[in-house]
Order: structure tokens, then C-alpha cells, then sequence
């Protein structure tokens, strides 16, 4: 994908933000968790990251039901691939952990980025 269309398509995504996504959002904006800023939505290469600390070269991606198809998981490890040839760390969670525990999850975001 050229670099305008990934642009595009982050724009794109940021309109239509799933359930999920915005309630972890709406924990990680205006640097609620330990200070760091996040980005939503932000291309990395010719992908577009969910949630990206560019400070801590974190990438925080969340997985929904598709992300279990031989395809979707094939897709997603060489984007972690990609990423991590970036110099990103990739950590992931389900939908259904944000949606139940989205405190825990930004623990462990924080823990992720103290490290």
C-alpha cells in the first residue's frame, strides 16, 4: 500500500472506531497511562498500528474474532514481524479482555511500558 493510501485508510479507520477500540482509547488518550502519549490509527510502514507509544516503540494491537483464521493469524504474525524489524514491541489482547477488564489491560500496558 503507498504511503497516501495508508493515510487514508488510518483516517478511515479512526472514523469508524470499534467498541473496543474506543474504550481503550478513551484510557490511553491525553496520556492517562503513566504519562505516555499514544497514537490511534497510526501507519507504520505500509500498516496502520490500533494504538502506537512511539516513545517506547510499543505497539498495542487488538484482536477481534477474526484474528482467528489460519489467514488472520498468518497476517498478523508477519505484521508483528514487520513491526518488530521496526524496532516496536508488539503486544496484543482480545476484544472480549478490553471490553471485560479494561483496567487490566492498561496495567499491563503500563507494565509493558515501565519495563
Amino acid at each position: 500500500m503507498r504511503e497516501d493510501e495508508n493515510l487514508k485508510f488510518a483516517k478511515e479507520l479512526r472514523k469508524n472506531t470499534t467498541l473496543p477500540e474506543a474504550k481503550l482509547w478513551a484510557g490511553l488518550r491525553n496520556r492517562q497511562v503513566g504519562g505516555f502519549k499514544f497514537r490511534r490509527q497510526a501507519p507504520v510502514g505500509s500498516y496502520v498500528a490500533d494504538f502506537v507509544c512511539p516513545e517506547k516503540k510499543l505497539v498495542v494491537e487488538l484482536d477481534g474474532w477474526t484474528h482467528s483464521t489460519p489467514g488472520e493469524l498468518a497476517h498478523d504474525l508477519r505484521r508483528t514481524q514487520f513491526l518488530n524489524q521496526q524496532g516496536f514491541r508488539v503486544i496484543r489482547f482480545g476484544n472480549t479482555a478490553v471490553m471485560e477488564n479494561t483496567d487490566g489491560v492498561l496495567q499491563a500496558i503500563l507494565e509493558d511500558l515501565n519495563k
